[in-house]
């Protein structure tokens, strides 16, 4: 059993863990997030969605009938950033909800056992020292 709790406290299980719950557990929420917050406010500038904003090079960008582009480049640099404030907004969450606390955990974990085998250490010499005393005694 304590070697199954020592595996399950190494860094890469905990970084294992962290990644799938990065990918599964807070896309839904920072997506939601992004909808529900950050694009209202985007809206306020003009643009109901982040996906929206786009620039178009060379040329003007004219839209065919099945809404892709006809002629010119169509850039979507919107969706980009709104991907990168996804993620910026996960990676913060997780920073300080997951591995801050583990983290702290661990330190204080480090400093406990460093205190028994101090402790240990000296209940060596007292016992080292007991000796010695009872040997000369003896003598």
């Amino acid at each position: 059993m304590k070697g199954f709790k020592k595996f399950l406290l190494r860094g890469n299980v905990v970084e294992l863990a962290v990644a799938v719950v990065i990918g599964a557990a807070f896309t839904n929420v920072i997506n939601a997030f992004v909808k529900g917050v950050i694009n209202p406010i985007v809206g306020l500038f003009g643009a109901k969605d982040l996906a929206s904003y786009s620039s178009c090079l060379k040329g003007p960008c004219e839209l065919g009938a099945n809404g892709e582009v006809a002629s010119g480049i169509l850039i979507l640099w919107g969706s980009v950033l709104s991907a990168v404030l996804q993620f910026l907004i996960t990676a913060a969450v997780v920073y300080f909800c997951l591995i801050l606390p583990m983290t702290r955990y661990t330190a204080n974990r480090k400093t406990l056992e460093e205190v028994q085998a101090e402790a240990e250490v000296k209940e060596v010499t007292l016992l080292t020292e007991i000796r010695d005393a009872l040997v000369s005694q003896a003598r």
